[in-house]
């Protein structure tokens, strides 16, 4: 059975003699999960949408795959939905802020999306050079948004870290 840590405060805002304090040693966990949908209201919580959206339209179009840049178009699609549903997921329950792990998570964040901008950039070209059907060439004008998407997320998580490095 886990041990619980009740921290008591005054009105006044200081805390009793002898009360333990979050995160003390022997006190308890201090992980807490706390539900955020409003991180989904700002600009880069929108692009997260917006490049799951863009993702399964990317997925619908571009499937099956029959070709050579076809192949390598699901692959970048679906890799890239699948990490942004455990970046939504990371910010859905504030996990960022619950570990006390030391990683920068910006620079991860920004790491990620930069690749994926790359890589979704070579993706929608590969996938329009080989298009044989219509809906190849859907997928990789929505393969061309989401790329957008990506990098307008890696240019909003550049200024995030370098305001987080002054």
């Amino acid at each position: 059975m886990m041990s619980e840590s009740v921290t008591v405060t005054v009105q006044d805002g200081s805390r009793p003699a002898g009360a333990a304090k979050p995160g003390d040693p022997g006190q308890g966990s201090s992980f807490a999960l706390r539900f955020n949908p409003l991180y989904f209201r700002s600009i880069p919580g929108l692009l997260k949408i917006a490049q799951l959206i863009l993702g399964i339209i990317c997925l619908a179009c571009g499937s099956p795959a029959l070709y050579g840049g076809t192949h390598w178009f699901l692959f970048v699609a679906s890799t890239a939905f699948l990490v942004t549903i455990v970046w939504c997921v990371i910010y859905l329950i504030s996990l960022r802020e619950a570990l006390k792990l030391p990683i920068n998570w910006i620079l991860s964040e920004l790491i990620n999306y930069a690749l994926y901008t790359l890589l979704y950039f070579t993706a929608f070209v590969a996938e329009l050079a080989s298009a044989f059907w219509a809906k190849h060439i859907v997928a990789g004008v929505f393969g061309l948004l989401n790329n957008v998407a990506y990098a307008a997320s890696t240019y909003f998580l550049y200024l995030e870290w370098q305001n987080s490095r002054q």
